[in-house]
């Protein structure tokens, strides 16, 4: 329910970008992220600058090339996506943020109860991610094809 508290918490007008991370929420984040790796060049980005571009990327969907030029370089905001999604930064931090968001809705932190339809159940007994995989390659590749041949 939108009340006049709510509205205030999630204003985004401020933000130079809606997708922007408020101070709140990198008072969320900034402990999750690793500091520099000593030894070698120092670093010579904002990672609170990084994360935001990782953040209008997502949430806007536009292509890499299409960065606006006041975020980081393209080749640094996906070199420190690679490198968070390898590490499990990213998972740390999505973790974190989940359970934050189910204590503040004063539920447990983690779910005790969880629905399993006819449907998950079908694709599970076929092998669930690897079929799916396999089935998305397989369309890809037939419209490639025909892409070129027609």
């Amino acid at each position: 329910m939108w009340t006049a508290k709510n509205r205030g918490r999630y204003d985004r007008s401020k933000l130079r970008y809606p997708s922007d991370l408020t101070d709140d929420e990198w008072a969320h984040v900034e402990p999750l992220i690793p500091p520099a790796k000593r030894g070698g060049n120092k670093r010579h980005v904002e990672v609170r600058e990084v994360m935001n571009g990782i953040m209008y990327i997502v949430s806007t969907g536009c292509q890499w090339r299409a960065i606006p030029k006041d975020l980081p370089p393209r080749s640094t905001l996906f070199d420190y996506l690679d490198l968070w999604s390898y590490d499990g930064t990213l998972d740390r931090i999505h973790h974190a943020l989940y359970v934050a968001c189910r204590e503040q809705g004063e539920r447990e932190a983690s779910p005790t109860a969880a629905i399993v339809d006819s449907q998950s159940v079908k694709s599970a007994e076929k092998g669930g991610a690897a079929s799916i995989r396999m089935a998305m390659t397989r369309a890809k590749r037939s419209r490639a094809r025909s892409a070129i041949f027609s």
